[in-house]
């Protein structure tokens, strides 16, 4: 008898830290977004076990099927020699990345957290570094509830030092995607017009509880929710309105860093100052007027890489990389921003260039790990803009066209009145 009270006091007093860490953690989800809360916290990655390398951070935003007993990476750096005891939760997540009212029972069985326990140092690095790898969730553990979900890094003191989101999908619907010309007519060689149908097998589908979002490459600022327009057949239409026209923009900027002893591509130099590797890009230069040219590259994402080096997760340097843009004065009506999976797509201090007078340039150093990387410099106004949606933030640097290959991904949502939180219903990819 006294030993099955004591395991009871002790599964209960699991079950409050479980709820604690959920508590702290709900409250960082009202505001979620991929984000690195730590200065030395460097390269997270988080990906579906077994998929493309290559793709990695061009899909911001990992998908799991619910049902397939899949698994997540969480791969990342701490800057420093001394290894810290560190921790991953998970938490649901409304269609907008707001915390809801789910308990942990009601969307996974199992734990929702777990230990990092894999890490190793950097080896002949100039600067130190620990690289830490997990997988997620544990292998007692299984999704129950479709949706998004957050997993949250946090220390022993309960400071948290990284968020990621991911994704668990029904594939109860099928989105059909279709790349077309703008509906009304105008500047039809700079933007596209994405139209979606979402039809079911399974399910009665009803415009009232669906929300389909679109999204270009892996960029936040132009996120949309798609209006209903109308039935295709049995499928929902979501086509011919506002929100399904996005600006075409530009194929991706890109520079290589693989090799700190020979300069690549887009690479003017790198030096070594004080400790510190230093590589300096050739400037950037403003492609808004210049033709549209087809060239391949990673859609905003990244891969590290090492040329001389048998183990890029450990081996690999970190460099400051140094970002320049020519301008004689100023804008005074707009903020421009570095922008990719190396920036987590944000648009914040991080990836904010300031002017610098004396080289009449907009500048950026971003401290990264040897590998290559595309982004693209967009221009924000510092005002509010009336119509939103008509605003391109590619138009002042990049140009836009409508021949750019860019990646959209469609997320369908469901929510009944007998549901108590968003379900996603599917993902589709264009």
């Amino acid at each position: 008898m006294a030993k099955f009270l004591y395991l009871c006091t002790m599964k209960n007093i699991v079950l409050l830290i479980v709820t604690l860490s959920f508590a702290t953690l709900n409250a960082h989800c009202s505001a979620f977004a991929d984000s690195a809360w730590r200065y030395d916290v460097k390269t997270v990655e988080l990906y579906l076990e077994g998929g493309p390398q290559l793709l990695r951070n061009e899909q911001a935003t990992p998908v799991l099927t619910l049902g397939a007993r899949q698994t997540l990476v969480l791969e990342f750096d701490i800057l420093g020699a001394e290894p810290e005891s560190l921790r991953w939760h998970i938490s649901h997540c409304s269609r907008r990345w707001q915390a809801d009212s789910l308990e942990v029972q009601d969307f996974m069985t199992g734990f929702p957290e777990g230990t990092v326990d894999a890490y190793d140092p950097s080896f002949t690095t100039l600067n130190d570094y620990i690289h830490y790898r997990t997988t997620l969730p544990d292998r007692y553990a299984e999704f129950i509830h479709s949706g998004n979900y957050v997993v949250a890094v946090t220390t022993d003191d309960g400071d948290t030092i990284l968020t990621r989101r991911f994704c668990v999908s029904e594939e109860q619907a099928t989105a059909y995607l279709q790349l077309t010309r703008p509906y009304d007519g105008i500047d039809i060689d700079r933007r596209q017009e994405l139209d979606v149908t979402v039809g079911s097998q399974s399910l009665s589908l009803m415009p009232q509880y669906v929300s389909v979002e679109a999204q270009q490459n892996g960029r936040l600022d132009n996120r949309r929710w798609l209006e209903f327009s109308g039935y295709d057949g049995q499928r929902l239409a979501f086509r011919f309105r506002q929100p399904n026209i996005f600006h075409g923009g530009n194929t991706f900027r890109y520079f290589d860093c693989s090799n700190i002893r020979t300069p690549m591509y887009n690479v003017l130099r790198v030096t070594e100052y004080g400790g510190e590797y230093l590589a300096l890009l050739k400037p950037d230069e403003n492609r808004s007027a210049k033709h549209y040219i087809t060239e391949t590259n990673l859609l905003g994402g990244y891969k590290v890489n090492v040329w001389d080096r048998n183990n890029p997760r450990t081996e690999a340097e970190y460099v400051w990389v140094s970002f320049s843009l020519p301008v004689e004065q100023p804008l005074i009506d707009a903020n421009i921003y570095v922008v990719g999976a190396m920036t987590d797509w944000q648009l914040d201090s991080t990836s904010l260039m300031e002017y610098n007078p004396q080289r009449r340039a907009y500048t950026k150093r971003l401290q990264l790990k040897q590998g290559y990387y595309a982004y693209q410099l967009l221009a924000h106004p510092t005002y509010p803009v009336a119509q939103p949606l008509s605003h391109s933030a590619t138009a002042r640097l990049e140009g836009d066209h409508r021949e750019t290959p860019n990646r959209y991904t469609v997320r369908v949502y469901y929510r009944s009145p007998a549901d108590r939180a968003d379900r996603l219903l599917s993902v589709a990819y264009k």
